[in-house]
């Protein structure tokens, strides 16, 4: 009865939505769930609790994962208006309640937003994927979970990137849920030494939280044992951690970067093991969706600085969290950055046999134009979230900040956003020259005439915990009447301080802060998106009382734009 009665609700609310009144909370109760029973026989809930800034004609929102800082508390998504010029831009309109576990450790929804798509949300110490439909902004209705059962072969889900049919592709960057030989959906199998350890996978999603397939990331045979560490050792060695990922549909490709042995860490006491920093980037073949092969391993190298740190763990090639590929059919190339090496590397032509990465940009040139002394550079500096916009005309990253195990005390960690102008450099081709092989070249940019330039920096100077880890670009224009519609022209970011509880000073201080973009493509703090108990700048996700109750401190991982269905063309 129970079910029936929140199923009603929810149908009803959706309906109510999609009809077009004149505001999204005007037809529904403030407080409805929606619940999806799965293979593991849970029923799990998500409750939304609309507060009155969800009133009003369709908007822009920024939807934001997080998890409570003390624990028992539910996860929620939160839903920020994000419409500059709103009355209520930078209030929460809505925040959506899971159940029944917490601790889930929200991380990361998908990288972009386009209409229709359903929104996946991962909870990576839960090992669960969570799947919302989005159409009834700001309340969103669940409808979907993946639940470890559902991916024997892979734990710790980290990144989504969606396909044109509205499944996605979800980087497990963790071991199979058990030590020992598992089988993917294609029949291949391999041996993993148990869950948050190696190797990793992918795993294709569907619209309702369905494993679609199991793909395996690690090769068949061992790659290269002395780089390569696993704990406990395997059989065949293997780097196989992806954790960012990016599809090219119009190449039929996917690329994902190598983390880490996460297990073997990300806790504090963890020894920083230079051989579970990984370096490689893997690239597959996903003309048939379902069954992507495996077709090149590639590894990134250090650079002129790397010479200079005293631990290999942090030099420039270490830690490859993230990738981005171009988008223009006239551009292959693709992005890697790596975590501990403050590094951002670069390959012309992503479907090459065996694609050549080099080292385009160093950290330490952004550091250096709030830092000019030098106490401060890319080693150890936490870089994380990494973008290409999608007129391919400027990257965009995300660093935390160096931290304790590099050496720095908290006190003085700084994190920045920072943009580069690569279209000099997009417009060489496969005759790009951009290489940052002189140490000189690490501090002020490469002398190559194509090499990415620092369009603007900014420096998050305020925190003693960790700066910015994830972002998101806002794809979205306002056009006449108040309808959207997509834009390949960026002129916003949106980023959360806050990485994973426990691990290197990434606790960050909770804010999710936005910033503006010029013509050309300089970023400047949005002083209007203010928090509406404090005042300031960024919305705090520090605060005693939520929509959904009195919980106290919350930790903000995945930012997302996404629009009204109906405001949207």
């Amino acid at each position: 009865m129970r079910r029936a009665l929140l199923a009603l609700l929810a149908l009803t609310m959706t309906a109510g939505l999609l009809a077009g009144g004149s505001s999204a909370a005007a037809d529904a109760p403030r407080q409805w769930t929606s619940a999806f029973h799965g293979t593991d026989g849970v029923e799990y809930t998500a409750t939304n609790h609309l507060t009155k800034a969800a009133d009003g004609p369709g908007r822009k929102w920024l939807l934001v994962w997080a998890g409570p800082a003390k624990q028992p508390a539910p996860d929620f998504l939160a839903v920020i208006d994000a419409t500059p010029g709103s009355p209520t831009y930078g209030k929460i309109a809505n925040t959506v309640t899971m159940g029944p576990g917490t601790g889930n450790e929200p991380h990361h929804l998908q990288y972009v937003w386009h209409k229709g798509d359903r929104i996946y949300a991962g909870g990576i110490l839960s090992d669960t994927t969570f799947v919302f439909d989005s159409r009834a902004l700001p309340a969103l209705r669940l409808v979907g979970v993946n639940t470890p059962t559902q991916t024997p072969c892979g734990t710790l889900p980290d990144a989504y990137q969606v396909l044109g049919d509205g499944t996605a592709y979800g980087t497990y960057m963790g071991g199979p849920n058990v030590s020992g030989p598992c089988t993917y959906t294609n029949g291949q199998v391999r041996v993993g030494n148990g869950a948050a350890g190696s190797p990793g996978e992918i795993v294709h999603i569907g619209k309702d939280g369905r494993t679609l397939a199991e793909i395996p990331a690690a090769t068949e045979n061992s790659e290269d044992a002395r780089q390569c560490g696993d704990v406990p050792a395997l059989p065949a060695a293997s780097c196989a951690n992806p954790h960012g990922i990016a599809v090219r549909e119009d190449l039929d490709i996917m690329v994902s970067s190598d983390f880490a042995e996460a297990r073997n860490f990300m806790t504090p006491n963890s020894p920083l093991k230079e051989n579970l920093a990984r370096q490689t980037v893997r690239v597959f073949d996903i003309k048939d969706r379902n069954n992507p092969k495996l077709i090149s391993v590639s590894k990134v190298h250090d650079g002129p600085r790397g010479a200079l740190e005293k631990r290999a763990f942090f030099r420039e090639s270490r830690v490859v969290m993230e990738v981005a590929t171009t988008n223009r059919r006239g551009h292959r190339g693709a992005f890697v950055s790596s975590m501990a090496g403050g590094a951002v590397f670069y390959t012309p032509d992503i479907t090459a046999k065996k694609p050549t990465w080099r080292e385009v940009f160093d950290d330490s040139t952004a550091y250096r134009t709030f830092h000019p002394g030098g106490s401060v550079n890319g080693g150890g500096d936490n870089s994380s979230w990494l973008a290409v916009s999608p007129d391919d005309r400027y990257l965009f990253h995300t660093v935390m900040g160096q931290s304790v195990p590099y050496g720095k005390p908290l006190d003085v960690t700084t994190g920045m956003l920072y943009v580069l102008d690569i279209h000099k450099l997009l417009a060489r081709g496969k005759s790009s020259r951009c290489s940052i092989d002189q140490l000189n070249e690490a501090y002020a940019g490469g002398t190559e005439r194509d090499c990415p330039e620092l369009a603007g920096v900014v420096p998050i100077r305020d925190v003693t915990s960790g700066g910015p880890h994830w972002g998101s670009m806002d794809i979205f224009r306002r056009g006449r009447g108040g309808v959207y519609h997509e834009t390949d022209r960026i002129s916003r970011i949106a980023v959360a301080n806050y990485f994973v509880a426990g691990s290197f000073g990434g606790d960050g201080d909770h804010r999710v802060c936005m910033f503006n973009l010029d013509g050309r493509g300089r970023p400047t703090l949005d002083r209007r998106f203010r928090d509406e108990n404090t005042g300031e700048p960024c919305v705090a996700f520090n605060r005693a009382s939520w929509p959904h109750g009195d919980y106290g401190n919350a930790q903000p991982h995945g930012v997302l734009f996404a629009v009204s269905d109906r405001a949207l063309r």
